[in-house]
């Protein structure tokens, strides 16, 4: 199998959608929020994921199509190639001015992430690679770093509130979780992970990026992410890199016992979810979600520190739609 064309479509269709976003932040755009004020959307996360959907229907009939932004087509299921969209992977940057976002186009078949192309319209980095055929940015071949010391990529958000203090070497904050696995396959850093759970169209197109370099991307437990899952997101965090930082990461983050939230996907007999935030074998903050008063989703219990107990919540109510 081979992926010239999907690539050269991809290519050209993550430059269509950049050019978008950019229309929109050059006009002016309106700003609006999901699930609270760290998960915003905006005009221009619609209008690009509109034109994706559209163009690779049109271009790949026969495959599935998820999208961050779009109602979920169970469809998709029963196809062994599906695309997995984020038409603004770092809203939040993108709303703020940052040009720390990207479009984001990750390729699965049969689960498993063979193609990605994720493109930074604002400082115009296309990184774009498929299993097989290697990585490019802009055109040019580009290698994994290989050697100490380690840059580990790290999310604005759990750096500011939970890692600064923590003595693990090496961290470079940045948003997009996508331009993070770009830019560790394109050699500009060497590994990354976070605490809070991603959905499939955060990750499939940097997965592929790896896998194409002889990286790697698993949860957070070590266990492999398989995509086109009945619910598009992961119970907990991931760790990412090339292999030698990887295995160092995975060291450093037990050492330190950076926590890792942990959602209940599958209720039990009566609807009950039980999710928590653990560290080192050891509960930290716990949730327990279900039939109740408030609807399917009521917080039945809830325990543990104040601190984690908050972001425990936070993640459990970015991964309601999973859940459901």
């Amino acid at each position: 199998m081979t992926m010239e064309h999907e690539l050269d479509i991809a290519v050209r269709l993550a430059r269509e959608a950049g050019a978008v976003t950019e229309a929109f932040r050059a006009q002016g755009f309106k700003v609006e929020h999901k699930t609270g004020a760290d998960d915003p959307v905006t005009e221009g996360d619609r209008a690009a994921s509109a034109l994706l959907m559209r163009e690779l229907a049109r271009a790949f009939p026969g495959d599935g199509l998820l999208s961050e932004e779009e109602a979920d087509a169970p469809e998709r299921l029963s196809r062994s190639r599906t695309w997995l969209i984020d038409p603004i992977d770092g809203t939040k940057e993108y709303a703020d001015g940052s040009p720390d976002h990207c479009v984001s186009l990750g390729l699965a078949v049969d689960g498993e992430p063979v193609l990605g192309v994720i493109y930074a319209p604002q400082t115009d980095e296309l990184f774009a690679g498929a299993v097989g055929l290697g990585v490019t940015k802009n055109g040019e071949r580009v290698t994994l770093r290989d050697h100490q010391p380690y840059v580990i990529a790290t999310s604005v958000t759990e750096t500011r509130r939970e890692l600064r203090d923590l003595p693990l070497p090496g961290m470079r904050p940045s948003g997009s979780t996508a331009l993070k696995l770009a830019r560790i396959a394109a050699g500009e850093a060497d590994a990354t992970f976070t605490m809070s759970p991603r959905a499939e169209w955060d990750i499939a197109a940097g997965h592929a990026l790896l896998r194409a370099q002889g990286g790697d991307l698993t949860r957070r437990n070590g266990q492999p992410v398989r995509y086109n899952q009945t619910r598009p997101y992961l119970e907990q965090g991931f760790v990412a890199g090339h292999p030698a930082a990887l295995t160092w990461l995975r060291r450093e983050l037990e050492r330190l016992e950076i926590p890792s939230g942990v959602l209940c996907l599958d209720a039990d007999a009566q609807g009950r979810r039980r999710h928590v935030r653990v560290t080192g074998g050891r509960e930290l903050a716990w949730l327990v979600t279900g039939p109740g008063t408030d609807g399917p989703d009521t917080v039945l219990e809830a325990g543990g520190d104040a601190f984690h107990l908050e972001r425990l919540t936070r993640d459990v109510r970015r991964g309601k739609d999973a859940l459901g």
